[in-house]
């Protein structure tokens, strides 16, 4: 989460005065621009060895789930705030959800600023599926080299960063987004199978509601290895942090602290001990010496099975049962080591379908009907191998130990969207895998002739409006039509609440709510396209409907039977670029799991170094990039959109600086 780093070697000021002195100079900036410096090339890639460690292969069993609950339980009952507790693995399966008497049965997700809800806001949704996305997101967001909770995401998803009164001026969190990613309707994570067989715990598992930003959800580790999360639902409020200067007191973190004593994050690798800019990110509010109980202590849990409440059924998610969780890194978890014909590195992770095949294998493109030459599984696997050792090379911005090697999960698509390979660094945080497939398909599709097109033909209302405001804003009417090659960064800038980023008293970009009706809820475009999917599974949790919403995310047209380009959503956040044959769109490719200049780098330079490679495929030709789209703001100045950042000092193993300068 390394950010305001800029690839031509400049460091970007965060106040309101410092951008606008810098305007014209962020213009020269973002790989591809010309620029007086020589350009730098990255040294050569070295043969591939091993260079990570993986986690152990370690878990949560039924003794181990029951403890946690009885924890949280003694906790909640000391403060008389019955809640609703859900446990999960690193993968997402939900192993028990646990109701006690008198807990809140739904939840209300916080309305807009002026009280005019859209999106997600104001939603009443079951308790349980706030629990059950605090619990994921703590999994999620964590590692072997980082622990994070759902307070360290509500900084990190807000308008400004850190989130605070005296912040306004300062551009928005480095994860802005990323809270609409492992959706129930996404065609990546997979869903609940209650009759067992091999494909049961496979992973990663979908949330209810995507992450959460709502205090209340830690990892769980067991001998200092990630093995889950728990999440706490006791209010009936789902909302975020909006001033990270006070300590609060929230009944929730208090009751998910008590849960996790005895699979307490380490010290070293909290969220605290991570710094962003300069800031450093927040892990909790609650502290053990403010528990009223004694988790030590805790009453166990059979005297509060049927006492104190019960387990809790949730369709599709949950029985009434406890169960064990799966061990990160085994088949059955859906998440392994590559073998070396799967993939060509000794440290390489790929996602498994619990019966020893490779879910998304490398292969060539499939939309032969769209694009003279495909990719080819060759050009495919080049990129992926090249952006690997990127990754495999450079310095990690949120692990603990400093100087640890960054681990990401890297995702290659067609211009239909459809995966052409998906590989992971060994302890790469889970979240980060339906988030690269986000960017790498929302790169492709934006970079794509028929975007405009696809977004007019949406069948929710709101959606086809988003493209003659993008087309007004940038004084385009042909906007989105493939004349430019976006990158996630490049979108992202059109999907703030203030453009530029952060700049109090701007208009919204084109793709955003403006700040009235702004909050993580309804992002803009972003949850527009998702809203009806998470409807359909909302009314499908209640029995409201016998239908669950399909693993297809947003209401575009299908481009191939059940299934569109955007079938898990879009992203909004960097680490993605688009990929050409020429002057051909062909696909894209998204990496996330680290910092976000660290993403926009290995997608970068793994596209670059890889099309080297077969000499056949690249980046735009740096005159379809986005950074030379110029947006005239009404002050008179001109700031022109960004591609990618790369950061300071990238690399362990070289002292090299500038690396994406030139390419």
């Amino acid at each position: 989460m390394q950010r305001s780093v800029l690839s031509c070697g400049l460091a970007a000021h965060r106040s309101t005065a410092a951008l606008a002195a810098v305007a014209l100079l962020l213009a020269s900036c973002g790989g591809g621009s010309n620029s007086p410096s020589p350009a730098a090339t990255p040294p050569p890639s070295p043969t591939p060895t091993s260079v990570y460690t993986p986690p152990a292969q370690e878990s949560l069993s039924i003794a181990d789930v029951q403890q946690i609950i009885a924890q949280a339980v003694a906790e909640a009952k000391a403060r008389n705030r019955p809640a609703v507790i859900s446990v999960v693995d690193r993968v997402g399966n939900v192993l028990a959800i646990f109701r006690m008497n008198g807990a809140p049965q739904n939840l209300k997700i916080a309305d807009a600023p002026n009280g005019q809800d859209v999106d997600l806001q104001g939603l009443v949704v079951p308790a349980e599926g706030g629990a059950i996305a605090k619990a994921i997101t703590g999994a999620y967001l964590s590692s072997g080299a980082n622990a994070f909770s759902t307070r360290t995401a509500s900084q990190i998803v807000q308008q400004h960063f850190p989130p605070a009164p005296n912040a306004v001026g300062l551009e928005s969190g480095p994860l802005f987004g990323v809270q609409f990613s492992s959706l129930p309707c996404s065609d990546l994570n997979t869903r609940f199978i209650a009759t067992g067989g091999p494909a049961a715990l496979i992973g990663p598992k979908r949330s209810p509601l995507g992450l959460s930003a709502d205090a209340g959800g830690f990892p769980l580790y067991k001998n200092g290895v990630l093995v889950g999360g728990v999440g706490v639902m006791a209010d009936g409020v789902y909302d975020f942090d909006p001033d990270i200067t006070d300590v609060e007191t929230n009944d929730e973190e208090y009751i998910a602290l008590a849960a996790t004593f005895g699979f307490e994050a380490p010290e070293a690798i909290r969220a605290d001990h991570i710094t962003v800019d300069g800031t450093s990110l927040r892990y909790t509010d609650a502290v053990p010496s403010g528990l009223l109980s004694t988790p030590a202590s805790a009453p166990g849990y059979p005297t509060i099975a049927g006492i104190a409440g019960s387990l809790a059924p949730v369709r599709d998610y949950a029985t009434l049962q406890i169960v064990a969780g799966t061990a990160y890194g085994t088949e059955a978890s859906g998440i392994r080591k590559a073998t070396p014909a799967e993939f060509d590195n000794p440290d390489a992770f790929i996602l498994t379908d619990g019966s020893g095949n490779d879910r998304y294998p490398i292969r060539g493109g499939t939309d032969g009907g769209a694009v003279g030459q495909p990719l080819t599984s060759t050009e495919v696997r080049a990129v992926l191998e090249e952006a690997f050792k990127i990754m495999s090379r450079a310095r990690g911005q949120i692990r603990q130990p400093l100087d640890s090697r960054a681990q990401v999960t890297i995702s290659l698509v067609d211009t239909y969207g459809n995966v052409l390979g998906i590989v992971r660094g060994p302890d790469a945080p889970i979240f980060g895998t339906d988030v690269s497939l986000q960017k790498a398909r929302t790169a492709a599709f934006f970079s794509n002739p028929v975007a405009a097109a696809q977004l007019m033909a949406a069948t929710q209302p709101e959606v086809p409006q988003f493209v003659q405001r993008v087309r007004d804003f940038l004084g385009d009417p042909t906007a989105l039509t493939g004349a430019f090659a976006f990158s996630d960064r490049a979108g992202g800038n059109l999907s703030r609440p203030f453009f530029p980023d952060g700049e109090v008293g701007r208009p919204n970009g084109p793709f955003s709510r403006p700040i009235a009706q702004f909050n993580p809820f309804s992002t803009g475009l972003q949850s527009s396209l998702i809203l009806p999917n998470v409807q359909e599974h909302l009314a499908y949790l209640t029995l409201q409907s016998n239908v669950d919403t399909p693993q297809r995310c947003t209401k575009l047209p299908d481009v191939t039977p059940n299934h569109n380009r955007l079938a898990n959503g879009i992203q909004i956040f960097p680490g993605s670029v688009p990929i050409y044959r020429g002057t051909q769109l062909v696909g894209g490719i998204g990496v996330s799991g680290d910092g976000i200049d660290q993403d926009d780098m290995i997608s970068f330079l793994g596209l670059a170094n890889g099309g080297k490679r077969v000499g056949t495929i690249g980046h735009a030709a740096p005159e379809m990039r986005a950074d030379r789209i110029v947006v005239p703001l009404a002050d008179g100045r001109q700031v022109r959109l960004r591609y990618v950042n790369c950061p300071f000092a990238p690399f362990v193993d070289t002292p090299a600086q500038n690396v994406c300068q030139g390419i």
